[in-house]
């Protein structure tokens, strides 16, 4: 087998997952890491609040696939070469032990994101993996069969194949060092992020959280269930997360001014509800306090909701309007706020946009135009909710462009 030296750019999950496959596949390969930054893997820090969300408990490729609100189609393809439970057997390879949550989830058992960092840089270096820190690519050209990597310092360096995995950004100019390949570029803008209330009166109810809440935008299809957050800012939580994801081209597209409906209890519609406590009201002598139970949501909404209408708690439903019971529902089933903004997850930012994937063959993950060129991880136009999903296409994408198949 004839000696190749294989260049890698960025340090993250993706480029040291590609690396040290390269390197267990090809024991004779010169294969290195190029980072712009000063420390490697940050992500995978911070991930998962320190703890490493390494994927999902999702064994159905198909099912896993649909957590992606760009890239679905093409990780269907890519999960039947590597998928969760690859993922699961490849850790515990290396001796690490995991453990699926309740919510799916699938965290080390050591509850520190440190595991899998040491896993990484140990198992690289013992392959004889390098990796080159402060080191930012400026550009990239091929001669002949070739690649020239220049860097920041003036320097540059050789390889035969070059695999990017520099991860999102919120940028196209990050990329510009792929300029001379003519990459088709999608812009990256965020894609998971929170909602900022433009009047934040509910925000007095901040850690309040709902199990069982729809969260609709207006004049869109775009619509979750799920967990809502009451923040100090607005509006957070799984299904509020995951509705980011799907509408962030349209969020985006709308400057992040848009108005949201959520149905608090989206097992009841406002009639279904009107009729239930009418059903109430002309059974006995039951107050508003009873409501709380009966609706299924936390006192504290209730409360806040009662406010709103100026019924006290106290207060019999027998001696309320209609049009009060009415008014209630409405705020229950269809609340409207006005969203100013959005907040994200600073070192968990993640993105969609990045490199076209028609640019890609999927099946290699190798560039369409430039033969030795292979592409892994957020740098890509593919991006998961919360869950685990993002680093389960960044293993997926990393392992299939280690093969180094042209």
């Amino acid at each position: 087998m004839n000696k190749k030296t294989i260049a890698i750019i960025g340090g993250g999950a993706a480029g040291f997952f590609a690396g040290i496959n390269i390197a267990r596949n090809n024991p004779n390969y010169k294969v290195f890491i190029l980072e712009k930054t000063v420390k490697t893997l940050q992500k995978v820090k911070v991930s998962g609040g320190g703890r490493c969300n390494i994927t999902h408990h999702c064994f159905d490729n198909t099912q896993l696939s649909k957590n992606y609100p760009r890239g679905e189609e093409e990780l269907l393809q890519a999960f039947t070469q590597f998928n969760v439970k690859d993922t699961i057997s490849w850790f515990a390879h290396y001796g690490i032990k995991l453990k699926s949550e309740s919510d799916g989830r699938i965290f080390p058992v050591s509850n520190t994101s440190q595991t899998i960092i040491d896993c990484f840089e140990t198992a690289f270096k013992e392959l004889n993996g390098k990796v080159h820190l402060n080191t930012e690519v400026v550009s990239l050209r091929k001669v002949d069969s070739i690649f020239e990597i220049s860097l920041k310092n003036e320097k540059t360096v050789k390889a035969d194949c070059v695999i990017v995995t520099c991860g999102g950004a919120n940028n196209t100019g990050a990329y510009d060092f792929l300029k001379d390949f003519n990459i088709k570029l999608r812009l990256p803008i965020a894609s998971l992020f929170t909602f900022n209330l433009k009047d934040k009166s509910i925000t007095q109810l901040m850690g309040l959280s709902v199990a069982n809440a729809q969260v609709q935008i207006k004049h869109s299809n775009y619509s979750q269930k799920g967990v809502v957050l009451v923040t100090h800012w607005g509006f957070s939580g799984p299904c509020v997360l995951k509705l980011s994801a799907f509408a962030a081209e349209f969020l985006h597209q709308n400057n992040y001014q848009f108005e949201i409906e959520i149905n608090w209890a989206s097992y009841f519609s406002t009639q279904t509800l009107f009729n239930k406590i009418l059903e109430l009201k002309n059974s006995g002598t039951k107050t508003w306090n009873y409501i709380t139970a009966e609706v299924q949501l936390p006192k504290r909404l209730v409360a806040y909701f009662l406010t709103q209408i100026a019924i006290e708690p106290s207060k019999k439903l027998a001696e309320t309007s209609n049009k009060k019971i009415e008014q209630f529902c409405q705020l229950v089933c269809s609340s409207t706020f006005e969203i100013k903004g959005k907040t994200t997850f600073k070192e968990e930012f993640v993105t969609c946009g990045g490199v076209d994937l028609k640019e890609v063959d999927i099946r290699t993950m190798q560039s369409k135009k430039i033969k030795g060129l292979y592409f892994a991880g957020e740098v890509l136009n593919i991006d998961g909710i919360t869950g685990g999903f993002n680093f389960q296409a960044a293993w997926t994408t990393a392992y299939i462009a280690a093969m180094l198949k042209n």
